[in-house]
């Protein structure tokens, strides 16, 4: 306990303070990523594509309609939102980790006017903005099959941003408590698999037993799915604050952890 009190003590508390640092970021990544377009946008395309078409024509063969909408559509409005989770997640676990320990790209970018803050909201940003690029090129995919006809999907675009956030921040934390690469699937198989399987992407979470329903709630994917699947198949949203709230306040929790501890590791 004392350890843990004295690590505790060790933390520089103040609030993020950001600024146009946290651009500059953003913009290097994106240059860095400029120059692998092609084969990451073949990725984006290629992977949903499989997904709908295995799951939303092969599953959907036997099962017609869920949830109303036919299966096709309830899978693809649900692997939108994942996929928003699994891209920002995967950018901020391997990629920051990669930058911060082999590469010591921060190393060089602390010798300059950018602050730990910067580089964490930057960070942050670069990854909910893979996040849109990803949910964008499946919603594109899911449109071309007739999967999501509806002219309000376009309205996702935000919360693609907002779920990408959401999610940035947790694999920040990981990635700063990290040693290894191998340290991240105790977080892939521990957190986001079982959200990827229980949220509602594939089923609805009411087949779920009562316990795991009520505990499912409390999981932002979830927030993400009930958010992104009616607004995307024309349906009605409902409780739009608490799942927008839910959503920003998991982001804005994990960026401030994730400062806090990337000041230690990167300053100390």
């Amino acid at each position: 306990m004392s350890a843990i009190a004295a690590r505790l003590r060790a933390l520089d508390w103040r609030l993020p303070a950001t600024g146009r640092g946290a651009i500059t970021v953003w913009w290097r990544n994106f240059l860095v990523w400029r120059k692998l377009m092609r084969p990451s946008l073949l990725f984006n395309f290629g992977e949903p594509l499989i997904y709908l078409v295995g799951l939303g024509f092969g599953l959907g063969s036997f099962i017609r309609e869920m949830a109303g909408m036919p299966y096709l559509t309830f899978i693809a409005t649900g692997v939108l939102a994942s996929s928003a989770m699994n891209t920002a997640s995967f950018e901020g676990l391997y990629s920051v980790y990669a930058r911060m320990v082999p590469q010591q790209t921060y190393e060089g970018m602390l010798a300059t006017p950018l602050m730990v803050d910067d580089i964490v909201a930057g960070e942050m940003l670069w990854c909910a903005t893979k996040g849109v690029i990803s949910s964008t090129a499946i919603l594109l995919v899911a449109a071309a099959l007739g999967a999501i006809t509806d002219w309000r999907a376009a309205l996702c675009l935000p919360l693609f941003l907002l779920v990408g956030f959401c999610f940035a921040g947790p694999a920040l934390v990981v990635a700063s408590l990290s040693n290894s690469f191998d340290f991240f699937a105790y977080y892939i198989t521990l957190v986001m698999t079982p959200m990827f399987m229980l949220c509602g992407v594939f089923f609805p979470t009411s087949a779920l037993p009562e316990f795991v329903q009520g505990l499912v709630v409390f999981l932002p994917l979830w927030h993400a799915v009930e958010l992104i699947r009616p607004l995307s198949a024309g349906q009605p949203v409902t409780d739009v604050v608490l799942h927008v709230g839910v959503l920003a306040l998991y982001g804005a929790v994990g960026f401030y952890i994730a400062v806090l501890l990337l000041r230690r590791r990167l300053i100390t």
